[in-house]
């Protein structure tokens, strides 16, 4: 990690640039003050201008990713722990410019002060844009609708721990019923789970998580978040969707209202993975099948699903060592989720445009965030620049997450980011963090 100058304005030069329209045409990128002033052609520099030659390289909006579980701790508790520094680190490398936190992290997001601190935490260490959401429990439903500026409430309707679960119907529905914040719900059956880890209790292969955590478990919950949101009218939005039921059942009754997101875990990994990553596969919702994956891809492309997140997860390989049922639940994301992405589209799975919508604009919609998601003036200068002509490997060694290990690490990857500016600022360049730099929280509609 290093510090790099840091100049404003800023022009990009000789970038292929995706715009509003989806398409990818040659431009000129102007910034100043934090903001894009001007998208063209043969756009005027002054002497003070930093002149950034992107030959070769496509201009795209920053990533936002909306759901990621950063620390174990705020701050965190010890040298192997995730902390913000690491986290916003891998972030930068990644293309990812602003994230939303899971309220999860100890102490968990459950009231005002404790909302208060990790926002100053982040004004100080984070080099990305942050958000965070308030988490539900039995007790708060009075603070959920005053505690501020949160993203909106994040409800764990089971894979949670105790004070976090929201698990009974005297719990779940009087947090639909008041307030109007977004509902952003981890959709597991906490009863089924429990049933079925009793019922799976002298399994030790990996593979039984997706027994116990099975396709019922998660359709359950999503069909029950779904009905309370009709019956009360409640923006909701359905975290890491993982199965083909749900996604069928999306597909038939999707209110207007309701927005849904998928991880590059459930699109590209299935049970398969479980037999050379064995508990590194661990996550929850758990993977599923080849026919979920294939289900969740034409929902995405058919706009059932609306956007990418990642739920990074960074715990430590000594904890992922445990072995099953003892390891941990999740795995890192933020610094593969983009290349993973973009290399879909030289497979023909998607377009660049299309990931980009999913991976910032749809968030940025969906999340209600001003001024995000787009290359056009008056939006925020946060912008990636990736190389699409060349492939890369995941490797360890140059992983920025503290946890230091990929589910994807030797998958040979295109659209690495070369550069990104995170509010006009280059926060990454060619492999070179600047540590100098603050990303700003993030404003909710």
């Amino acid at each position: 990690m290093t510090q790099l100058p840091i100049a404003s304005p800023v022009i990009i030069q000789n970038a292929q640039v995706l715009l509003p329209s989806g398409d990818i045409l040659p431009r000129e990128v102007t910034v100043a003050a934090g903001k894009i002033t001007a998208v063209g052609t043969q756009l005027e520099v002054s002497e003070t201008t930093r002149v950034i030659d992107a030959q070769g390289l496509t201009l795209l909006p920053g990533v936002i990713d909306p759901q990621v579980h950063f620390q174990t701790a705020y701050p965190a508790d010890t040298e192997d722990t995730e902390d913000l520094l690491s986290a916003t680190s891998a972030c930068v490398r990644g293309g990812v410019t602003s994230f939303v936190a899971a309220p999860d992290a100890l102490p968990p997001t459950t009231t005002q002060a404790v909302l208060t601190d990790k926002l100053a935490l982040s004004a100080a260490q984070s080099l990305v844009n942050y958000g965070f959401f308030m988490g539900a429990t039995r007790e708060n439903l009075e603070v959920l609708h005053t505690a501020g500026p949160a993203c909106g409430v994040q409800l764990f309707m089971g894979s949670a721990e105790a004070s976090l679960l929201v698990d009974t119907a005297e719990v779940i529905e009087p947090i639909f019923a008041a307030g109007s914040r977004l509902l952003a719900v981890h959709a597991e059956n906490q009863a089924r789970i429990l049933e079925r880890r009793a019922q799976f209790a002298a399994e030790r292969d990996p593979a039984t998580h997706t027994k116990v955590q099975d396709h019922e478990t998660a359709f359950s919950a999503t069909k029950r978040a779904l009905g309370l949101s009709k019956q009360y009218q409640r923006r909701l939005h359905i975290l890491h969707l993982s199965t083909a039921e749900e996604a069928e059942l999306l597909r038939r009754d999707k209110p207007s209202w309701v927005t849904v997101s998928v991880t590059p875990q459930h699109l590209l990994l299935d049970v398969s993975a479980y037999e050379t990553l064995g508990t590194l596969a661990q996550m929850d919702p758990s993977l599923k099948y080849q026919r979920d994956r294939e289900m969740l891809w034409q929902a995405l492309l058919d706009g059932v699903i609306d956007c990418i997140a990642t739920a990074h997860t960074p715990h430590t390989l000594e904890e992922k060592a445990k072995g099953y049922p003892d390891a941990p639940s999740g795995m890192p994301g933020v610094e593969t989720s983009l290349p993973l992405m973009l290399t879909q589209t030289k497979e023909e799975r998607c377009t660049v445009a299309q990931v980009s919508h999913w991976m910032s604009t749809a968030v940025a919609q969906a999340y209600s965030i001003p001024n995000k998601g787009l290359i056009e003036p008056g939006f925020d200068a946060d912008l990636v620049l990736v190389d699409l002509s060349t492939y890369r490997p995941v490797l360890r060694k140059e992983l920025q997450t503290q946890c230091g290990w990929s589910p994807f690490e030797g998958w040979n990857l295109t659209g690495w980011p070369v550069m990104t500016l995170v509010g006009g600022q280059v926060a990454y360049d060619r492999g070179y963090i600047n540590t100098g730099i603050s990303g700003q929280a993030l404003q909710f509609g």
